[in-house]
């Protein structure tokens, strides 16, 4: 027997996704999002509303960054997504969290994050929210590599559990891609 939840978006797992962008001013925003996903193998997609601080900004400048949020910078994280830019001016000063220019675009890095995706505004589209961004850069620090690759175990993304409201760690490796499956052929 399976529940009926309606109309749900109950998709495991949600990234949290710290955006990066420029005020008007030169000021650093961040903003927490869970909406992401990969665009395709050059673009991200968000799914954000016209009324945060960081998409006017993304429109105006053309271009912003996407960190992966950590378990140990989880609470800074949350809080960048609890607190409007609209309000509180200088958030990212007060989450604790420091900020310098990515390699390729005029947006801000977060220094705590390990990840950064630097993209420009391919599109977004107003009455459904859809933003996608093309990449531009990808840069990690060594200290989340193995043999040159980004390692999950290292970078200890976070995850948002829309259901229950929770950040969740991430767990261990369940099999290997494009080879599980061949037991069945």
């Amino acid at each position: 027997m399976k529940k009926n939840f309606g109309k749900k978006p109950l998709i495991f797992p949600q990234p949290v996704l710290i955006i990066g962008t420029y005020n008007e001013d030169g000021t650093p925003d961040l903003m927490n999002a869970a909406w992401g996903a990969v665009g395709d193998d050059h673009q991200v997609f968000l799914c954000l509303s016209g009324n945060h601080k960081t998409v006017e900004n993304i429109l105006r400048n053309k271009v912003f960054t996407v960190s992966p949020a950590t378990e140990d910078q989880l609470v800074p994280c949350d809080y960048v997504g609890i607190v409007s830019g609209n309000d509180v001016p200088d958030k990212v000063e007060r989450s604790g969290l420091h900020t310098h220019k990515a390699e390729k675009i005029d947006a801000p890095a977060v220094d705590e994050l390990p990840l950064c995706i630097e993209c420009e505004l391919d599109s977004y589209e107003v009455v459904h929210c859809h933003l996608f961004g093309n990449i531009v850069n990808v840069t990690a620090d060594e200290g989340i590599l193995t043999e040159g690759k980004v390692d999950p175990k290292k970078l200890r993304p976070i995850i948002y559990d829309i259901e229950n409201h929770l950040y969740w760690g991430f767990g261990e490796a369940a099999g290997k891609a494009f080879s599980a499956g061949k037991a069945l052929k």
